[in-house]
């Protein structure tokens, strides 16, 4: 895990919270007129 950590640049491990924030975004009026996107929420990780 460690390893994997040194390659995001956050340089830390997604929480529940990272991911709940996304997914109620996406649940609200705010995302009404998103469609077929894919949303990476991994710390900046598939940048490098």
């Amino acid at each position: 895990m460690a390893a994997f950590i040194q390659q995001v640049p956050l340089k830390r491990a997604a929480t529940p919270e990272d991911l709940a924030g996304v997914v109620a975004f996406l649940c609200s009026t705010d995302a009404d007129y998103i469609t077929g996107q894919a949303i990476n929420v991994d710390g900046g990780f598939e940048m490098n």
